[in-house]
């Protein structure tokens, strides 16, 4: 069971949230989406000028390029006007406190930002879902450690961003705002900032076969974030994706119509995030650029934007 201090941080603590797009290319097979982007810059000039972030998670960023790659290549992002973003852990089976994942992770952050990749934001990988499924401890415990490992980010890393991501609707909304709360309460009383952001990875495709979750349920985590002056993140992704390759149906296309399709669904709602992230993590599309083809990671970013992503008024 949680305890909720009273002390959250107050709305004058936290500025207003500024409207990012975050395109985060398939990792597998070994990078080469992500090789792509950076050996053929010409291919993806317009989906670039629609982003703000380019994210990867920081454990195949340093397993997958040398450092002559990335020092050539991570110095091009201040020239694209983009910023750079990690999915990191917090609380993991191989990192079982917040102060051994951060340890574990630092030499790969400091690796990076020595090659010229200034790190923007990291964007903490499911610690309570972790906690509750991979270590089978109380979600206090999950807390005491997030917790721990944002103050450590908050002390050797002050400028960087911090946010949360956490699954829906495999934890419910109120799982999910009693969390928000503990957690903030936690940071509040040790005087540390509390999150930059909360992103959710919404897999969609249990609304239609398990019957669990709406987007009208998302939309109210949503004004529930706004509430609490929080930044809501939310990732885009064709959840239906590895259910449909099971039936030898899944194709690059269906990375495209199913991210359009949640766009659709969301916006249908009122759905408005602070964030929108492009993610896969499903080993497609297969390649990444040009971004005038069809199907290709850079033409569905390209496309979703001019769609969905509007300026704030």
């Amino acid at each position: 069971m949680f305890v909720v201090a009273s002390s959250i941080l107050r709305a004058e603590d936290v500025p207003a949230p500024k409207l990012e797009v975050w395109m985060m290319p398939p990792s597998s097979p070994d990078g080469r989406a992500l090789r792509e982007l950076f050996t053929k810059p010409d291919e993806w000039k317009e989906t670039r000028a629609s982003v703000t972030v380019l994210g990867y998670a920081d454990h195949f960023l340093h397993k997958q390029f040398k450092d002559d790659e990335l020092k050539h290549w991570l110095p091009l992002l201040d020239t694209w006007g983009l910023k750079l973003g990690l999915e990191v852990g917090a609380v993991k089976p191989w990192g079982k406190t917040g102060k051994a994942t951060f340890e574990a992770q630092r030499p790969m952050w400091d690796r990076f930002q020595s090659l010229g990749g200034k790190i923007h934001a990291v964007a903490m990988d499911e610690p309570l879902c972790c906690v509750r499924n991979d270590l089978k401890k109380p979600d206090d415990y999950a807390v005491e450690e997030t917790a721990q490992f944002i103050a450590l980010v908050r002390q050797h890393y002050p400028a960087v961003r911090i946010g949360d991501v956490e699954p829906y609707p495999s934890l419910t909304l109120a799982e999910l705002t009693t969390w928000l709360d503990a957690l903030q309460a936690k940071l509040a009383q040790q005087n540390v900032r509390g999150l930059d952001f909360f992103r959710l990875d919404v897999d969609w495709v249990h609304f239609t076969v398990g019957n669990r979750g709406s987007w009208r349920e998302v939309r109210k985590l949503e004004e529930a974030c706004r509430a609490r002056k929080l930044p809501f993140s939310l990732i885009y992704w064709a959840a239906d994706y590895p259910h449909l390759q099971r039936l030898s149906l899944a194709d690059d296309a269906t990375w495209y119509v199913s991210i359009m399709r949640q766009g659709n669904d969301y916006a249908v709602v009122g759905g408005s995030p602070d964030e929108y992230v492009i993610e896969s993590w499903v080993g497609a599309p297969s390649c990444a650029v040009p971004e005038t083809a069809d199907w290709t990671f850079a033409r569905s970013v390209r496309d979703f934007c001019k769609r969905f992503v509007k300026p704030r008024k």
